[in-house]
């Protein structure tokens, strides 16, 4: 290994533990607090992997209101975020823009799980209208059928989802 390389290895791994021990803030303190505990082992992982850049993860587990369990994670690097192609990511962003759909995952995520269900619902318009959302929702990944006109997130789309919501709150 060259001087060069030796030294860039440095620097990188004193920065793994400056970031490690700031909280993720880039500067270091007195030592990382516990409630960090998944920054710090993410930092890690990403700097065990040579991964210079981080990057992010998103994780859940729990239990909705429908009563159904679900438990999903997901990393990206940096560079891999960067990389893609946003226009991509601009529809799927959109159909959560609409306080209306909104509604209608939040009743889906309930347990109301039938179009007749859904347009029971005040104010969400008609049932042509609420399929056209429905339709939305399903060709941007956000729900699919599941027999006899069931409607549902799917399990690797409820972490996202709550991540997305979550990310809105102030």
């Amino acid at each position: 290994m060259s001087l060069e390389e030796r030294l860039a290895e440095l620097e990188r791994r004193l920065a793994a533990v400056e970031i490690a021990q700031s909280g993720g803030h880039g500067r270091a303190s007195e030592s990382a607090s516990p409630e960090q505990w998944a920054l710090t082992r993410l930092h890690e992982e990403f700097a065990a992997a040579d991964e210079r850049t981080g990057g992010v993860m998103f994780v859940g587990s729990g239990r909705l209101p429908s009563d159904e369990q679900f438990g999903w994670q997901v990393q990206f690097t940096t560079d891999d975020i960067v990389a893609y192609d946003w226009d991509e990511a601009a529809d799927c962003l959109a159909a959560l823009g609409s306080p209306i759909r909104l509604r209608l995952l939040r009743e889906i995520i309930r347990g109301s799980r039938t179009a007749a269900q859904l347009s029971d619902l005040d104010e969400v318009g008609s049932s042509g209208e609420i399929y056209n959302h429905l339709r939305h929702l399903a060709a941007t990944g956000w729900v699919h059928t599941v027999g006899r006109g069931r409607f549902e997130v799917p399990p690797n789309r409820v972490v996202p989802l709550l991540v997305a919501l979550a990310t809105a709150r102030r």
